[in-house]
């Protein structure tokens, strides 16, 4: 069933649908979610975490123990922190943001919603969010799983990706294009 989606390709959707078959038997899809949610955001705001998880120095046995610590502090257990324990332990943890994004597509296809990856320059507001997201419920004829990312370097503007579509309307890639033009027409 998941293993047809090509958006969950390589180590990281074998591992993504492996925990996604799980949780579904055991009926903790959702619950999955929100950890591996919770774990994602720890990533994003902590720059220790994410030398844990990418660099190839620690051992996995103290990759483990970190993981471990950090796993029971912030209330991460069952279904969710064995698989993360397994992925420390066969040296895959530095694949967890992929395997956290072929997992959110796979509960979307589930859920027969889409997904869309939406890159924007500063957070925002529940307005222009209920507006993003009513839009993109009007393009893909479905509820639509956001995951957000906050990209200052963007400089305004967003960048959807949805399924194989991809809209860039990003004051960065303007900017480019008004420089490209005057470098031809200079």
């Amino acid at each position: 069933m998941a293993t047809d989606d090509t958006s969950v390709s390589g180590v990281a959707g074998r591992y993504a649908t492996a925990l996604f078959e799980l949780a579904r038997d055991q009926k903790s899809v959702d619950a999955v979610r929100a950890d591996l949610d919770r774990f994602a955001t720890l990533l994003a705001d902590s720059s220790d975490l994410v030398r844990l998880v990418r660099s190839p120095v620690f051992t996995s046995d103290e990759q483990g123990k970190a993981l471990s610590a950090i796993l029971e502090k912030v209330g991460i257990v069952g279904i969710t922190a064995n698989f993360l324990k397994v992925l420390t332990a066969n040296r895959r943890l530095f694949v967890v943001n992929d395997v956290i994004r072929a997992y959110r597509a796979l509960v979307a296809k589930f859920r027969g919603e889409a997904t869309a990856e939406v890159t924007v320059a500063e957070t925002l507001s529940e307005k222009n969010l209920d507006a993003l997201m009513a839009a993109l419920k009007s393009v893909s004829g479905k509820d639509v799983d956001l995951d957000l990312k906050v990209d200052p370097s963007i400089i305004g503007g967003l960048i959807v990706k949805m399924g194989s579509r991809m809209v860039d309307s990003s004051l960065r890639t303007k900017l480019n294009s008004i420089k490209h033009a005057m470098k031809e027409a200079g």
